[in-house]
């Protein structure tokens, strides 16, 4: 069995700029190519799905920003601590309220 340090490698400062920065415009230009990203795995199990889901996740996220209104559940700052794990899970789950956009409201009611 072989497992890959996908936190070290997401952090080497060797690869990116300012690694711990949130800066998802940094893979628009292909710098997330080869083994520089590896979210859905790598080699012969990778995940079969990834090509689309890189191509869908940005739609989906789109697509919630565009038709809902977000706010937090209370006035606290929202925690971003990692928790333990494999797939790095956040240190307490995040909630959010969200309600439709009016301009939404019937395009949504009509599905």
């Amino acid at each position: 069995m072989l497992l890959v340090n996908t936190w070290s490698i997401h952090r080497d400062t060797k690869l990116w700029v300012e690694p711990t920065k949130f800066m998802p415009e940094r893979f628009e230009g292909g710098e997330g190519g080869g083994y520089k990203l590896l979210p859905f795995g790598a080699g012969r199990r990778a995940c079969p799905g990834a090509g689309l889901a890189k191509r869908i996740i940005g739609l989906t996220l789109g697509v919630l920003i565009q038709c809902f209104e977000w706010d937090r559940v209370s006035k606290e700052e929202i925690n971003l601590t990692e928790g333990t794990g494999l797939t790095m899970p956040k240190a307490e789950p995040l909630e959010a309220l969200c309600r439709p956009r009016q301009s939404m409201v019937n395009l949504l009611s009509s599905m």
